[in-house]
């Protein structure tokens, strides 16, 4: 168990790196994690980050890759999100990657 210092206070993460807690999230948590990831979250982070914690937060489970592509891709601009810009803008696994800094638990990265 580690933990990540935000302001004052220490996230609790599991051994992989993600929240132990799903209610522990919050912008500033997210901004901490990808600062510790040396990238900036930029407007398609947010887009990406925020329809993951809505849609597990509805459903208690992670959508599919297509899924996430097809939502985030619809709410950024006409063209699209690719499979391949999520992956550029989450370098550290593609959607595995936004489940961490949008705090859904480590089970639920199964479908990437």
């Amino acid at each position: 168990m580690s933990f990540l210092k935000v302001g004052s206070e220490q996230i609790r993460l599991n051994g992989e790196g993600h929240l132990a807690e799903f209610d522990d999230w919050s912008e500033d948590v997210a901004r901490a994690m990808a600062e510790k990831d040396q990238i900036v979250l930029e407007k398609c982070h947010w887009v990406a980050i925020h329809f993951l914690r809505e849609f597990y937060g509805e459903y208690e489970t992670a959508p599919s890759p297509r899924r996430i592509v097809k939502s985030v891709g619809n709410q950024l601009d006409s063209r699209g999100c690719s499979t391949k810009k999520l992956k550029e803008i989450f370098p550290l696994g593609g959607c595995k990657h936004a489940f961490r800094l949008a705090g859904l638990p480590t089970s639920y990265c199964h479908a990437c």
